[in-house]
């Protein structure tokens, strides 16, 4: 546990994971300390960086992108320049949700939302396919999200 947190920093932090809407006045109720205080320590958690952001989580069906797809990327060389070209390009793709550096069979690992096979289909054989160094994807379509984006337990 990070030693310049307390008790009430770490509460600050659970609660606010699980609702990035409470005010304020709310948080400080349930943390019990004055809102001022509330304010304070609050800000300085996204200062120090312990909170990166706060954002609503959309609904993917509801935007039609319904599809979750996870694909494994083997890049042709495994130099920096090779992972750097391959980065750069993959972050400017809209519908790449994350991207993760991975040890193993694979060099990347990539959370991809589309609307239907259709649509993954579409942009696997004209952007995916089509980034830097990408010698072999393997593609895993999603068929039941059983745990998506918890809280972090600490």
């Amino acid at each position: 546990m990070p030693n310049d947190l307390d008790r009430i920093d770490l509460k600050m932090l659970r609660l606010l994971q699980n609702n990035g809407r409470l005010s304020n006045a709310e948080l400080a109720q349930l943390v019990d300390v004055s809102a001022a205080t509330c304010h304070r320590r609050t800000q300085r958690l996204f200062d120090d960086g312990y909170i990166k952001s706060v954002r609503a989580m959309v609904e993917p069906r509801k935007v039609d992108r319904g599809a979750l797809v996870m694909v494994g990327v083997v890049l042709d060389r495994s130099t920096p320049e090779s992972f750097d070209a391959f980065e750069k390009a993959v972050a400017k793709l809209n519908f790449v949700l994350d991207c993760n550096l991975v040890a193993g069979d694979f060099d990347y690992f990539l959370k991809i939302r589309v609307g239907d096979m259709a649509d993954f289909n579409r942009i696997h054989g004209t952007q995916l396919i089509a980034l830097p160094g990408v010698r072999q994807t393997r593609t895993f379509f999603v068929m039941k999200e059983v745990v998506d984006n918890a809280p972090l337990n600490f």
